[in-house]
């Protein structure tokens, strides 16, 4: 239990993290479409999209009817979380954390 509550405050860490790069006006508003999101990252195209089933990547913006993107911000969160040696289980529920927050500022 303390293992877990310990990753949790982690993830929280990375969220604040996330926060930050939000409140950089370069970067709160940006959107990546897939190929910028393949440079950001450093996955292919389909990996990404398996990524995404499997919870590990968040779910794609809509900009019409034949474009997608990605927060930039959200992008940047997910490079930290692996860089600093996440497991798949705390990046999924970052993802989720992710997400959620992106839904709220709608």
């Amino acid at each position: 239990m303390r293992a877990f509550l310990a990753q949790i405050a982690h993830l929280n860490s990375v969220l604040s993290a996330f926060n930050n790069f939000q409140k950089d006006p370069k970067m709160a508003n940006t959107i990546l479409r897939i190929p910028a999101a393949q440079t950001q990252s450093g996955y292919s195209r389909s990996t990404i999209y398996l990524r995404i089933t499997q919870g590990l990547w968040p779910r794609q913006i809509s900009l019409g009817p034949r474009a997608i993107g990605w927060p930039a911000t959200e992008i940047e969160a997910l490079n930290a979380a692996r860089i600093s040696g996440k497991t798949d289980d705390e990046i999924r529920l970052l993802v989720l954390k992710l997400e959620s927050a992106r839904k709220a500022a709608a």
